[in-house]
């Protein structure tokens, strides 16, 4: 797994990374999520969209596709 980067350096070209952001509770989420519209989106169930404010990333792991 690689390491977490700062959320700066995360690519802004619409492709999927996996990133770190707190929740109104506190609470350390990590979710596949993409830069669009000036932001960070993430699926927070099959038919929600949320932007969030995420502070790390790291690339999305190829092995997990279920191909």
């Amino acid at each position: 797994m690689a390491a977490r980067q700062p959320i700066e350096t995360a690519p802004k070209d619409g492709s999927k990374v996996t990133v770190y952001w707190k929740d109104s509770n506190s609470v350390i989420n990590e979710s596949i999520a993409q830069y669009r519209d000036a932001g960070w989106w993430t699926y927070i169930d099959s038919d929600t969209q949320k932007r969030v404010e995420p502070t790390s990333w790291r690339p999305t792991s190829e092995d997990s596709d279920d191909e």
